[in-house]
């Protein structure tokens, strides 16, 4: 669920189309179908302080997308990690210094500000989902934030910034539902629309072979809020550059567009995925993992493991 929601889309171009002249905005809504259940997400923007003393809107966008992720991979750093299973709680802890040497490693690099304010926005800005009207889920993407001055990391520098992951995280983890996958080939997509696309292939294609191809509608690509662009000609234009850099990135070996024509205009589009030997054997990987974790009962964060 919490892959699914659209929560990166918005590009800071059309952020300052939604800031008034003070530099406010409204929330943002979005609304997408997914399973037969219409679902709308809110994004209410993080008011963040200036130099001029004046507060400004931000909504999340392609660093904190990364910096998610680069948390992610935190959370399975021994001493790093914390999960209560009983609480159905997970808590990360980080400093800026960490989360700047793995962007840069994954060439991604952003600096110490740019990785503050993102964290800011992270833990400011707050998301209401609602399913078919009714809203089930309120919060932030970085809950519970204890932070660490410049001050107290100069005194100490093991001092961590600790923050406390969504529920929808920690239930996934309770229920053994994270997948294995190649986290180095995710952060080296450069288009958003291309990660947003590999995420789905690794959970939704688990049985990637030669002899089966998986296959989507452009229509349902629209539930990620990435093709937003004025007319429907470079809206499919951009989907065919992600597709693109998926083959360039090795990780489907190469695809093909089926339009479907209404009156001669084009409705929809089918795309046709074809896997490459690489994804493969990664998702082979990632489902003997599931395998055996579903085995066993797994402590992820002590390793030890109890047979069922």
């Amino acid at each position: 669920i919490w892959e699914n929601i659209p929560k990166y889309f918005l590009t800071e171009r059309q952020v300052k189309k939604l800031r008034s002249t003070d530099g406010l905005a409204e929330p943002y809504e979005w609304n997408y179908s997914e399973k037969d259940n219409n679902f709308t997400v809110r994004l209410q923007p993080a008011l963040i302080k200036q130099t001029n003393g004046k507060y400004k809107a931000f909504f999340p966008g392609i660093t904190e997308e990364i910096i998610e992720e680069a948390l992610k991979k935190f959370l399975t750093i021994q001493n790093h990690g914390l999960h209560d299973p009983e609480k159905v709680e997970t808590w990360v802890r980080f400093s800026l210094s960490m989360l700047h040497r793995e962007l840069k490693e994954q060439g991604r690099e952003r600096n110490r500000n740019e990785i503050r304010h993102a964290i800011d926005v992270m833990s400011l800005s707050i998301i209401t989902l609602f399913k078919n009207s009714k809203e089930i889920w309120k919060g932030s993407i970085l809950q519970d934030l204890l932070t660490v001055g410049r001050e107290e990391y100069l005194a100490d520098s093991s001092s961590l910034h600790v923050c406390r992951l969504p529920l929808f995280i920690s239930h996934a983890i309770n229920q053994l539902e994270y997948r294995q996958f190649n986290y180095k080939r995710l952060m080296n997509c450069d288009e958003q629309l291309a990660r947003w696309i590999y995420k789905r292939l690794i959970n939704r294609y688990r049985q990637a072979n030669l002899m089966n191809n998986y296959h989507f509608m452009y229509s349902s690509l629209k539930e990620s809020a990435l093709l937003l662009q004025n007319r429907e000609t470079d809206n499919r234009k951009k989907v065919i550059s992600a597709l693109k850099e998926l083959v360039n990135k090795n990780i489907i070996y190469k695809y093909e567009a089926q339009e479907v024509k209404k009156n001669r205009i084009i409705s929809d589009v089918k795309y046709i995925i074809f896997p490459s030997n690489e994804f493969i054997s990664e998702q082979k990987a990632a489902n003997k993992r599931s395998n055996v974790i579903e085995g066993n009962s797994i402590n992820l964060f002590t390793g030890q493991s109890v047979n069922n």
